[in-house]
């Protein structure tokens, strides 16, 4: 591991996962602003479906954040590109990307703080491994510099959150039967079949073609990019799984009604 760093990349990195904390700081402030004004549900919910609800407004933000910056760098810019540098893949980055990791640690790192606060109302041990994981990721390749392409790609899979907290949205304000509930749920399946199924897959096949650049990577890095997405796709699985029994239960209950 090189601990030569840039004074760019020492400046640039606290900044961004201290940005990445306040960020959420100030949505959640907005969102306890907007929804109180806004939504009379809010008004009858419980402490802490008050503190989720708010959680679930800076979880969204980042979710947001984090797609549109992976799809960007993914797919629209030719960072990664095959051909479009002499450098490695595995070892291209970005002052964008650098940024967006950044960001992304502070979410987790505040996510976390509150869900182990308030532990297990705002998500059980899955949650926490969840985090656990994304973080141990996410802080290794922002200081080694390398493997950028992959934590962006699992990055990307943060498009599904929003469906999910709409979803716990709708179900809290009592709006479980309403058609954007089934609406909402359909677009959770979907968005969860392509960001966090076949996303999966296409990593797998990314990885195993660029192989021989996966092991130019430290032993503990290589290691930890063979176990850890591995572990995070069998989650999705699960999840995966859960949402689609979710989601016929209600379209049958959906049909029972007419």
């Amino acid at each position: 591991m090189d601990g030569n760093f840039t004074l760019t990349e020492q400046i640039l990195w606290p900044v961004s996962i201290f940005s990445g904390i306040i960020m959420c700081k100030i949505v959640y402030e907005i969102t306890c602003q907007i929804s109180s004004r806004c939504f009379k549900a809010y008004s009858k919910l419980s402490k802490l479906q008050k503190i989720e609800w708010n959680n679930r407004g800076f979880s969204t933000f980042h979710a947001v954040l984090a797609a549109a910056a992976s799809f960007y760098l993914l797919v629209i810019s030719d960072l990664f590109e095959d051909g479009a540098s002499e450098e490695l893949m595995i070892n291209r980055k970005s002052v964008l990307s650098d940024t967006m990791l950044g960001i992304s640690l502070g979410y987790f790192l505040s996510d976390m703080a509150m869900i182990l606060q308030f532990f297990p109302s705002l998500g059980g041990k899955e949650y926490v491994l969840h985090h656990g994981l994304s973080m141990y990721s996410i802080f290794f390749s922002l200081i080694l510099g390398k493997a950028h392409v992959y934590i962006l790609m699992v990055l990307f899979s943060e498009a599904t959150t929003p469906f999910v907290n709409v979803r716990w949205y709708l179900d809290t304000a009592g709006q479980k039967s309403s058609n954007m509930y089934i609406y909402n749920g359909m677009a959770l399946f979907l968005g969860w079949l392509v960001a966090r199924i076949l996303l999966f897959i296409y990593f797998f096949i990314h990885m195993y073609l660029h192989f021989d650049q996966v092991k130019t990577i430290f032993p503990l890095g290589r290691y930890s990019l063979g176990t850890v997405p591995p572990m995070l796709a069998l989650m999705n699985v699960f999840w995966f799984w859960k949402i689609f029994k979710g989601m016929m239960k209600t379209l049958s209950k959906k049909r029972h009604t007419k």
